[in-house]
């Protein structure tokens, strides 16, 4: 899944993932943001993998551009 990631004009970073429609996080730093939206993207996929629901087809786990 790949990550997007920009810097916000109030100087906080937002990280998501566009493949989990709703899947993003802030962070004071761009760091922190692709940790956060990391662990929420997993947990969202956990989610649905329990109630039986689909998940995308997943090559790898994360990409994030440069």
């Amino acid at each position: 899944m790949s990550i997007e990631v920009e810097r916000e004009a109030d100087g906080r970073w937002i990280a998501e993932v566009p493949d989990l429609p709703g899947v993003m996080a802030y962070g004071q730093s761009r760091e922190e943001a692709i940790s956060k939206v990391k662990a929420l993207a997993l947990r969202v996929l956990a989610d649905r993998l329990e109630h039986g629901e689909s998940i995308p087809e997943l090559g790898g786990v994360f990409t994030v551009p440069a």
